[in-house]
């Protein structure tokens, strides 16, 4: 009897001794081997894929390769640090990203870390970077438009709230300028924007900070940048870390768009992990999966049906092609995944036309249908007299004197579409003025205006209608649509600003 009273006694000790503490159990490994950012662990038995391992210091990595006897890991932050024998832990998470309304106006890591020196963000939601992308029954057909303030994005390659829009072409020729224009068009509008930087140079990505706080564009923007000079873990994490961000949005019913720039640089970090990894290569050296590398990303860019809380989220990826060559093997992966490219031209730039877009190879998949009904008014002729004009240009080349009167005419109302068409960076418009010169031009009002003056012929038009008729602006952005009366107003505008010009010019001869 004493002796099972003591070992009662000795079991309370026990119990009130440990009173508290909880026993858990930890799959910890050690590092085996490390180089170039890759460290091989053994021991992690429970690891999972795409896991948050936990090294000495502070570093974490994440967990890519499940081999038999090992784990392949990528670290996330200084590699120099971590030693062969060093003691690893899993953590049970992936990788997570903050979102959330306090992410707006910031610059952020791809591990959700502030590197704007605003100091904390202040949410403590998380989402994980990797998810499904919802499925066929969540979404519904795409249909609102994105107002880019690009006039010739707009008329003949709109973009619609869900959509995948490419923007493809050579280094240096605009690019990242449509993302940009596109995203300083936002301001005071109810689209939420993500611009990730993937690889680009700091000084470029300063620069476009300080172009969208310059026009009032942070004040609805996200940036996520992982620099040239980041770890390739972080480059690859980058997209992944944006478009989570923007999920976020999408399913509070809200709409947002998200710029990846670039997923060229983004397949080269995969790439170079890959192989780091151990992977076997494929052609042009990728790893097998790259195709699922950028479709379980853009897969993710969706409008939901109203059950669902009717939000969006658009991307605007971007990739860079070598001399023109859309035929390789990134790019056609990307134009495969996509519902449609903006594809810029070199010759183009050079011969002046900026934005310099091949209106030809470029094409919209959801096209009218994410149009307001005055784009869709006036961008059907306007098509129509570039195709013609494409068509006539080539033939053209070799002499317009033999040319009858009518190919004259279509020749020279294709260029004066070009000249109108033509848009300055960082002057995104708004609906009205788009429609208003792109009526002009189609009803044959710029017909006596020589082509060198259709610039400034444009210019003076828009300061007239701000300055007489913003009551006929305002209506237009009302009604969205060309009404009889608002068609009639429009004539009578156009006509009295053409009498003012036709005035002054007598008046300084």
């Amino acid at each position: 009897m004493t002796t099972k009273g003591r070992d009662i006694v000795t079991v309370i000790k026990e119990q009130i001794e440990n009173f508290g503490t909880s026993l858990t159990l930890v799959d910890i490994g050690s590092v085996i081997e490390v180089g170039d950012g890759i460290a091989r662990i053994h021991g992690l038995r429970g690891a999972k894929y795409n896991e948050l391992l936990e090294f000495p210091h502070g570093i974490m990595g994440l967990a890519l390769n499940l081999e038999e006897d090992n784990v392949a890991a990528v670290i996330l932050g200084n590699y120099d640090q971590v030693k062969e024998g060093d003691e690893v832990r899993c953590t049970g998470r992936v990788v997570e990203v903050p979102v959330g309304d306090a992410l707006i106006g910031r610059v952020v890591s791809p591990l959700g870390e502030p590197i704007d020196g605003l100091g904390s963000i202040k949410t403590k939601k998380t989402r994980p970077v990797e998810r499904v992308a919802p499925n066929v029954v969540m979404r519904q057909s795409v249909d609102t438009p994105v107002h880019t303030g690009i006039k010739i994005v707009d008329s003949l390659i709109p973009i619609g709230r869900g959509q995948r829009e490419l923007i493809i072409g050579d280094r240096s020729i605009g690019k990242s300028a449509i993302a940009i224009d596109t995203i300083i068009s936002q301001k005071g509008k109810d689209l939420i924007c993500i611009y990730v930087a993937i690889g680009q140079k700091t000084a470029k990505v300063a620069q476009v900070i300080d172009t969208l706080n310059k026009y009032g564009a942070m004040e609805h923007t996200v940036v996520v940048t992982a620099n040239a000079a980041d770890p390739a873990p972080l480059q690859y994490l980058a997209p992944y870390a944006g478009c989570a961000i923007g999920e976020e949005f999408m399913e509070e019913g809200k709409d947002a768009l998200v710029v990846y720039d670039d997923l060229t640089k983004h397949a080269w970090a995969y790439r170079q992990i890959s192989l780091i990894l151990r992977r076997p290569p494929g052609r042009e050296a990728y790893p097998g999966d790259v195709f699922y590398l950028h479709s379980r990303l853009l897969e993710r860019a969706a409008k939901l049906s109203k059950e669902y809380g009717g939000g969006s989220l658009t991307a605007l990826p971007i990739i860079e092609v070598q001399a023109g060559d859309m035929s390789a093997y990134i790019p056609t992966n990307v134009i495969s995944i996509t519902d449609g490219q903006i594809y810029l031209e070199t010759d183009l730039f050079n011969s002046g036309i900026r934005p310099a877009m091949n209106a030809g190879l470029s094409v919209s998949r959801v096209g009218g249908k994410a149009q307001t009904k005055a784009m869709r008014q006036v961008a059907g002729q306007l098509r129509l007299a570039m195709a013609q004009y494409r068509e006539l240009a080539t033939f053209a080349q070799f002499g317009t004197a033999d040319l009858d009167k009518a190919t004259r005419s279509q020749l020279e109302l294709g260029q004066r579409v070009t000249e109108v068409l033509k848009q300055i960076q960082y002057n995104p418009m708004s609906l009205s003025k788009e429609v208003t010169i792109l009526y002009a031009v189609n009803n044959g009002f710029l017909d006596d205006v020589p082509i060198d003056k259709v610039a400034e012929f444009e210019n003076n038009f828009h300061k007239f209608m701000e300055t007489s008729h913003p009551d006929l602006l305002q209506q237009i952005e009302t009604d969205k649509e060309f009404k009889p009366e608002t068609e009639e107003k429009l004539k009578s505008a156009i006509s009295a600003f053409k009498k003012s010009i036709d005035t002054s010019k007598e008046t300084n001869d």
